[in-house]
């Protein structure tokens, strides 16, 4: 199959903004007259209690348009070509399956939160097994019908084969991109500011992965998310009028992951997505310290941009920060793979 061109990744990443910026209004006030508000963690500062009953599950609208543009950017050049082959076509149905796979995950989290009327949904162990479940799903077909080569990619266009090993390794990259971006998304405009950011960046390096390649079609599912992303930020900055919840930011670290083992650009997400990382690895530093020292703790309170907020910081000093972070990573990252080719 033709590969998308520039122009048709550009008009899809700006059909995936339109769509999510578009149905955000309708969809926000379903929410709202539905009451399916936010319930938030009674041990988390106080000054976000009065976050409690802002609409949630809002990431319905960021994968209505990822789902627009990608399929945009990826059917325009399928129906144009007639000696098309159906393996671009079939990466791009594949991303987007993990994607909506995973944020069905997200939506039966947020409806349990709901219902029972506090912050807690699935159990962590139910979470996780159903992410493993997904992402076995998807690396199968990427493995058995996409012919995808078992190894991890470094800077320079160097790949480390893992052989049976690429299995245990792509299911805990997808499971903990995932959850990574679940934890990072706890402040107004946090996890989507951030998360347009690392799409973008992520879109450049899929296109310069080659051209008439599967990175094309990469770039444009990474674009698409990130013009969703960035649609969304106008609904989710402070204050916030909708949380894009669990149904958003479990499938965005999902989707990211996916993205970056189709075209072998793990390292770099990790680099891109520093903040996630930081956030993920605060918590786990903090349950490990507080079980080993049976009660201590290294934060005030985790993920981290909690103890930034009880050591003094406002909301948006926060997520500015987070925000000006996260386009340094990015810049470094497409530099990085700039000078290494």
């Amino acid at each position: 199959m033709s590969s998308p061109s520039l122009y048709i990744v550009i008009a899809a990443t700006g059909l995936a903004f339109l769509v999510t910026f578009i149905t955000a209004f309708p969809v926000i006030a379903y929410l709202r007259a539905k009451k399916l508000g936010q319930q938030i963690r009674e041990e988390g500062p106080q000054r976000h209690q009065g976050k409690a009953g802002t609409p949630t599950m809002g990431g319905v609208v960021i994968l209505a348009g990822a789902t627009a543009g990608t399929l945009f950017a990826t059917l325009v050049p399928w129906f144009t070509d007639p000696q098309a082959s159906h393996v671009h076509l079939r990466a791009a149905l594949l991303l987007l399956a993990l994607t909506l796979a995973v944020a069905g995950i997200g939506g039966i989290d947020d409806w349990g939160k709901i219902r029972r009327g506090r912050s807690l949904g699935l159990k962590a162990r139910e979470k996780l097994i159903l992410q493993f479940v997904a992402a076995f799903l998807f690396l199968m077909v990427l493995i058995g019908a996409q012919h995808h080569d078992m190894a991890i990619g470094l800077p320079g266009h160097v790949t480390i084969a893992l052989h049976w090993l690429y299995w245990p390794v792509a299911l805990l990259f997808i499971a903990g991109m995932s959850n990574a971006v679940n934890l990072t998304d706890g402040l107004d405009g946090l996890a989507a500011g951030v998360s347009a950011i690392v799409c973008f960046a992520l879109a450049i390096l899929a296109w310069w992965s080659g051209p008439a390649t599967l990175g094309h079609v990469v770039a444009g599912f990474c674009a698409s998310l990130g013009a969703a992303c960035l649609a969304f930020l106008w609904f989710n900055r402070h204050p916030a009028k909708v949380f894009m919840g669990d149904t958003g930011s479990l499938a965005i670290g999902a989707a990211l992951a996916g993205a970056a083992l189709v075209v072998q650009q793990e390292v770099l997400l990790l680099l891109i997505g520093l903040i996630y990382c930081i956030e993920v690895g605060s918590v786990v530093l903090q349950v490990g310290y507080f079980k080993l020292t049976h009660g201590k703790r290294i934060f005030r309170m985790s993920p981290f941009h909690h103890h930034l907020e009880l050591g003094g910081w406002s909301e948006p000093q926060v997520v500015t920060s987070a925000w000006l972070l996260g386009l340094l990573t990015a810049t470094a990252a497409i530099l990085i793979y700039h000078f290494a080719k």
